[in-house]
């Protein structure tokens, strides 16, 4: 469905791996003050001081975590960026570098690996990280993309899964459920593009949870924002496998229960309506879906005045002892057990 506009087509063999690299980072510059060296040597340098460093992988495999035949390759370089330094935000650090690693097949001439690039250098510059190093090699089944983000933070800044208390108030950011309803629109319009090549889908309806799909953005801000409320969470966890398995990880490490409302969980009225048009559940799809890199904490009572009104904040639930189990409490105030459904790269995967 996404056709190459451009018809030049550069071999990767005629560069080499050496070549190839500094063909593709000649463009990204310096600006942490922890990067004391970056590409270019055996390895990277960083002088970090006295701060606690952060550091998270994450791999994305054609096939299994994306399909190029609707998702361009300059989103994709975005989106494996953001996938990464959501993971650093969650920690309530600030990113500052990443490295990237790439296995691709001969399919791909150098054309298709630059605007794989262009996106990773997008992100980049706009999340104000460092690209310090990598690697590439070939691979026989298509396109491997592997970033580490790392990141930093004073120690009394850092936040973990383990610390949710009972009574806690349970809060998330932005809304949930978009990202898995623009990927079932993608998937619906792909199978429409098999059987008539000619169809030109009309996605206006739609460009919401499409973006929220192939242009996610990892919450910065949030870290910003507590900073200047002056609250810092007892637990957080960023929402990449959906709500309801990052629920279930914040209660088990922290050794707790914890009650959700159905009718506090913040929906898009584009995710609400396109449920209705797929005739699924948008609770199931806010629980389950996966992908929205919102981030899902835990905080003290004591805080809910500092965070009350905020348009970035939703308090959905509370924490509660963990001998009450955990549940969804439903709009008709029926207790229903939460259960993780959400992707499984194991399960998904086979």
């Amino acid at each position: 469905m996404i056709e190459d506009k451009n018809p030049q087509r550069t071999s990767l063999e005629q560069l080499g791996e050496f070549g190839l690299i500094e063909h593709l980072t000649k463009g990204f510059d310096i600006t942490q003050k922890s990067t004391i060296k970056g590409i270019g040597d055996d390895a990277a340098v960083l002088d970090v001081r006295d701060k606690q460093i952060v550091v998270t992988t994450d791999l994305l495999v054609e096939n299994i975590h994306f399909d190029l035949s609707y998702v361009p390759l300059k989103h994709l370089g975005y989106k494996a960026v953001v996938v990464n330094l959501s993971d650093v935000y969650a920690m309530n650090a600030n990113a500052t570098q990443i490295t990237v690693s790439l296995a691709v097949s001969n399919r791909f001439p150098l054309e298709a690996i630059e605007a794989l690039y262009d996106g990773i250098e997008t992100a980049a510059k706009l999340y104000n990280v460092d690209v310090i190093g990598g690697d590439t090699t070939s691979s026989t089944t298509g396109l491997i993309i592997s970033i580490t983000a790392i990141g930093e933070a004073e120690k009394e800044d850092l936040v973990y899964r383990n610390g949710a208390k009972p009574n806690n108030l349970v809060v998330v950011t932005g809304d949930i459920g978009a990202a898995y309803m623009g990927l079932q629109v993608l998937e619906r319009e792909k199978e429409v593009f098999k059987v008539n090549p000619q169809s030109q889908p009309d996605l206006e309806l739609y460009t919401y949870i499409i973006e929220r799909q192939l242009k996610p953005e990892a919450r910065k801000d949030i870290v910003k924002l507590l900073k200047e409320l002056q609250v810092k969470p007892t637990s957080m966890i960023d929402i990449s496998d959906g709500l309801s398995s990052e629920v279930i990880h914040i209660c088990k490490q922290s050794g707790v229960g914890v009650e959700i409302y159905e009718n506090k969980i913040p929906l898009d009225p584009q995710v609400i309506s396109t449920c209705e048009e797929f005739n699924i559940d948008s609770t199931t799809i806010a629980l389950n879906g996966g992908e929205d890199y919102e981030l899902l904490m835990t905080i003290s009572q004591e805080d809910f005045p500092k965070i009350k009104g905020n348009p970035n904040l939703t308090v959905i639930g509370f924490i509660t002892e963990k001998n009450k189990g955990m549940h969804l409490i439903t709009r008709g105030e029926e207790a229903v057990p939460i259960i993780a459904k959400g992707w499984n790269a194991m399960k998904n995967g086979a």
